[in-house]
């Protein structure tokens, strides 16, 4: 087992279905297989959702980072913090939002310090870390502050896609005011680099999608093609990273899933996780690029109104394990 990398998993805020995902990933044959796990959060809460879900607790616990077992398999780093009437809650509360956060803070430690290859983190809610006083919107946003990044790109991989975005969650009518040419540069490169370090990808193939239909045609429906968006494109080819673009949106993602793309840097949101979310829904994982740390995620949130009713699909947990521990593999071998 000790050759195996070893993966930090969050445990997510403790009121919704983050403990239920990961009690239930621990159990999945194909992270067995793949990696070692030390979950960080409440050892207690975890073996009462493991009991109420009639699954084995069969992990070790540790008080902390620096007792971790060398070769364990499978161990729980306890950083308690879960009071009586958190677990499965099915809502924000000052108390679930801290326990997320302390999770996502020692395991973040971890991973900049070495003591893990890498972190996959379970859902955690906005209006609970708020309430718990963090001043962050959500994961990203705090991992960059922990790790001192100045420049992090979001990345949704599922299925044959790999999809960037340039502008995250703003209304659609901002989005062409939001985006920029050296935003696109930016992610673009983030992106190529990533997929060269962590992907095994020597030469990756990256489109950047355009904003309107069929990139504008010729400047007849919008104009941020030519003013934004091929600019971006001559400027990444000049740097020697290799784009196609501005790609019509509409058949960008199908070439993309054909494998004539290795990624796809889309300009909003819906743009690039429609179709991600429509060929790999269950599977999806959130990659944050250009962290010193390897960091993934579930696809989607806390899921509240189904806590604890043992029907939480972990197949999206399950895979930001997998997608992580081969990514920290990947890395590894190039050094």
């Amino acid at each position: 087992m000790a050759h195996l990398p070893l993966i930090a998993v969050t445990m997510g805020d403790p009121a919704g279905i983050g403990p239920e995902v990961v009690v239930k990933a621990l159990a999945d044959d194909a992270v067995a297989r793949a990696c070692r796990i030390v979950v960080f959060g409440d050892d207690a809460a975890l073996r009462q959702a493991a009991q109420r879900l009639g699954m084995p607790a069969a992990w070790q616990a540790a008080p902390s980072p620096d007792a971790l077992a060398p070769d364990a398999p499978t161990q729980v780093c306890d950083l308690g913090g879960v009071g009586p009437g958190v677990l499965f809650a099915s809502r924000p509360s000052p108390e679930g939002g801290a326990a997320a956060l302390r999770a996502i803070e020692a395991a973040a430690a971890a991973a900049r310090d070495g003591r893990v290859a890498a972190i996959a983190t379970a859902p955690i809610h906005k209006q609970a870390i708020a309430l718990a006083g963090s001043p962050f919107a959500g994961h990203t946003d705090m991992l960059a502050d922990i790790c001192g990044a100045e420049h992090h790109v979001m990345m949704l991989v599922g299925g044959p896609l790999r999809v960037a975005l340039v502008t995250h969650h703003i209304a659609l009518a901002d989005v062409p005011h939001a985006i920029g040419t050296e935003e696109i540069v930016a992610v673009a490169t983030t992106t190529a680099e990533s997929l060269r370090r962590f992907f095994a990808i020597p030469e990756p193939r990256v489109a950047v999608c355009g904003l309107n239909p069929h990139a504008s045609d010729g400047s007849r429906f919008g104009d941020e093609e030519l003013r934004i968006i091929e600019p971006a494109v001559v400027q990444l080819r000049h740097a020697g990273i290799p784009v196609a673009g501005p790609v019509s949106p509409d058949t960008c993602f199908r070439r993309a899933a054909q494998g004539e793309f290795h990624a796809v840097v889309a300009m909003y949101h819906d743009q690039g996780l429609i179709p991600l979310k429509l060929i790999a829904f269950d599977e999806a994982v959130n990659v944050t690029l250009g962290l010193p740390i390897i960091r993934t995620s579930v696809g989607h949130g806390t899921a509240y109104d189904i806590a604890g009713r043992g029907i939480a699909s972990h197949r999206s947990m399950v895979a930001a394990i997998l997608l992580a521990a081969r990514m920290a593999q990947a890395r590894d071998a190039q050094h």
